[in-house]
C-alpha cells in the first residue's frame, strides 16, 4: 500500500512505534479489523466492541502472519512490531485520510436520506465505462466502514466512489475529512434519522457537512427537485449542477415510462442534446439515480454513449430492490429489505403496482423516525391502501398502526397484521399463492432477509 510504512502510519495516527528500525521501513500489504481475516503482511486494527475487545486476538493474528498491530494497550516486550495509540477507531480514520492523500485520485462522495447505495451503484456503473473504479461495498459507509473502503484502493484504481452515511451532527464532517471529495452528490433530504437530526432542516445541515472538505476546484451535484437542496446556490464559490424531472435548469428527464419489473425508460436531456435509456431496475426513483450518474459522468469526461451504456449495465444488489424469481413456487420476489423510511416505502409500493399477478406487500417497522414515528407509519399504511395492491401485510410494533390506517381507507382490501417476523414466517405458506408478486420491505433491524430466504427456497 503506497507509502504505508509502519513509521508513516505511526506518524499519521500520532502513535508511538515499538519495533525495529528495519521493520519500521516496511509497507503493510493490507489493513483489517476482523481477526478472522488475518492477512500476511497486514496491519491489524483491534477495535473495542460492546461485548468483545479485539485486543484479545492480537497474538492469534500475529501468529497468522500479520506484519504489525495497533494497540490501545501497552503490550510490553513483543517479538512483533506494534503502534501504541489512544484510540484504534480514531487511528484508523487518520490512517485512511493519510493513505487517500497519497493516491491522488478523484473521489466522488455520495450522501442523502434515501437512495445513497443505488445512486452509488449507478455512478460506479457509469464511470466504469471509462475508469477502473473502487466503490463502497455493502454498508461500509460509516466512520469505520469508510476507512476500510479506502484501504481497498490500489495503484490500478483511477477513481473512488464513496458512500457516506450518518445519523447525527458532526459525523459527516468527520467522514468528509477522510474522503476530501472532489465531487459531492446529495440525493435528497428526506425523513430519516429524525431521532437525532429532528427535522429536514437538521438533516440538510448535517448532510451538507460533506462540503466542509470539498476540493477548491470541486463539483457539487444536487437533486434539483428537492425543496431543501435547491436552496443551496453556492458552495465555496462553486455553483451546483442540479438534476431533476420537475427542475429543468440542469440535467433533466422526461418521457418517463414504466416497463414493469423490467425497469423504467426515460429521455435524459443535457443542454441541447438528449438520449433515450432503459434503466434496468424498476421505480421512478431510478430516473433520479440515472440523472445523478449522467451528471457525474459528464464531470469526468464521458460521452453520452458511454453514460447510456453505463446506466443500462446497472445490476441490482441483494436487499436493494433485487428481483428474484422462484420458478418452483411461480412467484416473483422484490427483495428491498435492507432498510426503510417513509419515502423509500412509498417508492417501492409505487413500483409493486406495475408487477404481474396478485400484488402482495410484506411491510415491517421503520426505525429512527423520532417523535412522529407513529403518524409516519400510519401515513404509509394509508398510501399502500390507496394503491393498486391486493394484499397488505404489516409486521412489527409500529406496523400495527400502519395496518390500522390501511384498514381505515382500504374499501375492503385485504390487510393483515402479524406481531413479529416469526409469526409472519409461519404464515407464509398459506399467505402466498402461485403467480404472486411480493414486495418485502422493512428496516434492517427487522431481519426481513429471512422472509426473502424462505420465499426463495
Amino acid at each position: 500500500m503506497k507509502n504505508l510504512t509502519l513509521e508513516h502510519i505511526a506518524r499519521a495516527c500520532n502513535g508511538s512505534y515499538h519495533g525495529s528500525e528495519a521493520q519500521a521501513k516496511q509497507e503493510v500489504q493490507s489493513i483489517f479489523t476482523d481477526s478472522r481475516k488475518a492477512a500476511k503482511g497486514g496491519l491489524f486494527v483491534p477495535i473495542k466492541g460492546a461485548r468483545v475487545d479485539a485486543h484479545d486476538f492480537i497474538d492469534q493474528v500475529m501468529e497468522a502472519g500479520a506484519l504489525a498491530t495497533l494497540s490501545e494497550k501497552d503490550l510490553g516486550e513483543t517479538n512483533f512490531p506494534y503502534i501504541k495509540v489512544e484510540s484504534s477507531l480514531q487511528a484508523v480514520k487518520d490512517i485512511a485520510e493519510f493513505y487517500l492523500k497519497q493516491l491522488e485520485i478523484p473521489v466522488v462522495g455520495i450522501t442523502g436520506s434515501v437512495g445513497k447505495t443505488s445512486t452509488k451503484e449507478m455512478i460506479a456503473a457509469v464511470l466504469g465505462q471509462k475508469y477502473n473504479v473502487l466503490k463502497t461495498q455493502g454498508n461500509f459507509n460509516n466512520e469505520l466502514g469508510l476507512p476500510l473502503t479506502v484501504f481497498g484502493l490500489r495503484a490500478e484504481h483511477q477513481i473512488a466512489v464513496l458512500e457516506m452515511g450518518i445519523s447525527d451532527f458532526g459525523e459527516m464532517h468527520r467522514l468528509a475529512k477522510i474522503a476530501r471529495p472532489d465531487t459531492c452528490v446529495i440525493t435528497n433530504i428526506g425523513l430519516c434519522h429524525l431521532e437525532f437530526l429532528k427535522s429536514r432542516d437538521g438533516i440538510l445541515k448535517a448532510k451538507t457537512e460533506i462540503f466542509d472538505f470539498l476540493k477548491e476546484d470541486g463539483h457539487v451535484i444536487l437533486n434539483g427537485d428537492d425543496d431543501k437542496l435547491v436552496t443551496v446556490t453556492d458552495v465555496k464559490g462553486i455553483k451546483p449542477v442540479f438534476f431533476g424531472v420537475e427542475n429543468k435548469n440542469g440535467i433533466w428527464a422526461d418521457e418517463i415510462e414504466s416497463r414493469g419489473l423490467k425497469g423504467i425508460e426515460c429521455r435524459i436531456h443535457v443542454k441541447d442534446e438528449s438520449f433515450k435509456v432503459l434503466v434496468p431496475i424498476p421505480g421512478r426513483h431510478m430516473v433520479y439515480n440515472a440523472l445523478a450518474g449522467t451528471a457525474v459522468g459528464l464531470t469526468y469526461g464521458l460521452t453520452l454513449d458511454e453514460i447510456k451504456a453505463g446506466i443500462e449495465s446497472l445490476q441490482s444488489l441483494s436487499g436493494r430492490f433485487h428481483i428474484l424469481e422462484n420458478e418452483k413456487k411461480n412467484i416473483m420476489v422484490i427483495d428491498d429489505c435492507y432498510n426503510a423510511n417513509p419515502v423509500s416505502m412509498k417508492a417501492s409500493l409505487e413500483v409493486l403496482q406495475d408487477a404481474l399477478g396478485r400484488k402482495v406487500a410484506l411491510l415491517g417497522d421503520m426505525g429512527e423516525l423520532g417523535k412522529n414515528e407513529v403518524e409516519m407509519h400510519r401515513e404509509v399504511g394509508r398510501f399502500a391502501a390507496e394503491k393498486d395492491i391486493d394484499v397488505i401485510v404489516c409486521t412489527g410494533t409500529l406496523c400495527k398502526e400502519m395496518a390500522e390506517a390501511a384498514k381505515e381507507v382500504s374499501n375492503g382490501k385485504k390487510v393483515l397484521y402479524f406481531e413479529n417476523r416469526e409469526a409472519l414466517e409461519d404464515a407464509l405458506d398459506e399467505l402466498i399463492l402461485p403467480g404472486d408478486s411480493i414486495l418485502v420491505k422493512a428496516s434492517h433491524f427487522m431481519q426481513f432477509e429471512k422472509i426473502v430466504k424462505k420465499l426463495a427456497e
